[in-house]
This record gives C-alpha cells, structure tokens and sequence, in this order.
C-alpha cells in the first residue's frame, strides 16, 4: 500500500522544536505535545534548539525521557545549544544523540540548588510572628519565620544529593562517560562550548544550521529537499511588542521563579 501524501512529504521534512527561557511546567506542556506531533507525524529527525538556564527538575526529566522514547521510535535528535543551555538545559539535551554547541555558548552548571528564605529578623522588627501547627517534625521546614535546624539541613541535602546524583547518571548515559568523569566537572561551574566540547559534553562546536545539517544527514535525507518544520511555537503576545516590555517581562519573570519555586530542588543556573 502506498503512504498517504502527507506521509511522504512529512518523511523529507527536518522538525524543529525551541526550548527557551527557565524550564517549568508551562515549558514541558508545550514540548511533550509537540514531541508528540513529531512522532504522530513520524519525522525522521529532529532538531532541538536549546536557550536556557534550567529550571525545575521534574519538567527537565520529564522532556528528556520523552526524547529518549522519540529516538527509541528511530528518530535522530541533534540538540543545539544558543546563548546559554546550563543545568536542566543540559539535562535536556542528554536526550539528544548529538549536541552542537557555539564556542562561545554559556553551558554546564551541572548541579542542584535549593534556596529559601529566612526573614526570621525582618518579621522581629515588624512584629509579626507566625503561629504554627503542624503533624510532623519537619512539617515547615525552610518556613521563611526561622533559620534552619541542623537536622532540617542534613535532611534537604540527602535531598539534594539524589537529585544530584540522577543529574550525573544522565549525563554520564548521554556522553557516554564513567560517572566518575562526570563529578570531576559536574561540580555547578560553567563552560564555554569549547570548553564543554574537550570535556565531551558537546560533540560540535557550530551554530544552528550546522546542527541542522548534521541532523539532515543522520536522516540519511537530501540536504537540498530537506523542509524544517518548527513545532510548538511559543504563543505571540501583543504585549512584547511594546518597547521596553520584554525587559519588564524577564523581570516579572526572574520574580515569578524567586517567589514561586522557593523550597524546590531546581536544576538551574543562577549567576
């Protein structure tokens, strides 16, 4: 029987699908339904643009494990890393089978960190005092009325730790590497994409389009016939038109995450 048209003309096509901005919850939504776009379509290759610092670790796990079963259905992934692609980033493209960096790009930052807030003076000298009444011990651990206990601490960092060490299993499958080699860099530093490529991190140092082409010929597919199809595109918002609004909205933004991912491991790099 032969394939329906589409089926022939999605088989020369090269999709695309863009990671930008911290990785939450509104970021995974977007790239699983287009991973699912992608395999429904039954494209031979995908390329997947990367311009991120990370964010919460369960949305990073939950792309990468969604990739992993893309390339499983015989699609060849190539990650290509922007500006910057650190932490859960780099997670991300653990999924990928090859990573095309710039030498110039921000990456690495491989770690996890949890931060909360200890107001404890700030509320003295204002007056307020929180009443707690709780089922456990560390029912209100990181509470933002009082410093940690050293108990509470030894706790959250065994959390930490496992969250840390699944981060270098994964990169140590992706790459490759013993994960040995792996904690001899994975200590939260940054690289420069040269820099992330001797270490191998990254398999080629070039921009977009060679990560396209290298995908294109993975595909074993005709570089001169190949279309790119971009897949869940960001929705448009009349408001980033405005000058000075996207300025506004990285801050808005920066704030969002300070507020409302306070207490979560994140795999995320915060200069």
């Amino acid at each position: 029987m032969m394939p329906w048209p589409w089926r022939r003309k999605t088989r020369r096509t090269l999709a695309r699908i863009a990671i930008e901005g911290p990785i939450l919850a509104s970021t995974r939504e977007r790239v699983l339904k287009a991973l699912r776009q992608v395999e429904e379509r039954e494209c031979p290759a995908l390329l997947l643009r990367i311009d991120s610092p990370g964010g919460t670790v369960g949305d990073s796990q939950e792309i990468h494990a969604a990739l992993k079963r893309l390339r499983e259905k015989g699609c060849r992934v190539v990650a290509s890393f922007g500006n910057i692609s650190a932490s859960g980033g780099v997670y991300v493209a653990m999924g990928a089978e090859k990573i095309v960096a710039n030498p110039g790009t921000i990456t690495g930052s491989i770690g996890v960190i949890l931060r909360g807030n200890d107001l404890s003076r700030l509320l003295e000298r204002v007056g307020v005092r929180f009443e707690i009444v709780k089922s456990g011990l560390y029912k209100d651990i990181l509470s933002p009325d009082r410093a940690l206990t050293e108990a509470e601490r030894q706790l959250l960092q065994e959390l930490i730790d496992s969250s840390y060490n699944q981060f270098v299993a994964a990169v140590a499958e992706g790459r490759g590497l013993l994960e040995d080699q792996v904690r001899g860099f994975a200590d939260g530093r940054v690289f420069s994409g040269a820099q992330a490529r001797s270490l191998g991190l990254v398999d080629v140092l070039g921009d977009e389009e060679a990560a396209r082409r290298l995908a294109v010929e993975l595909a074993g597919l005709d570089p001169t016939h190949t279309k790119t199809i971009t897949f869940g595109r960001q929705p448009k918002r009349f408001a980033g038109l405005i000058p000075g609004r996207s300025l506004l909205c990285g801050l808005v933004e920066l704030l969002t995450m300070e507020v409302g991912l306070g207490g979560q491991p994140l795999w995320l790099h915060r200069p």
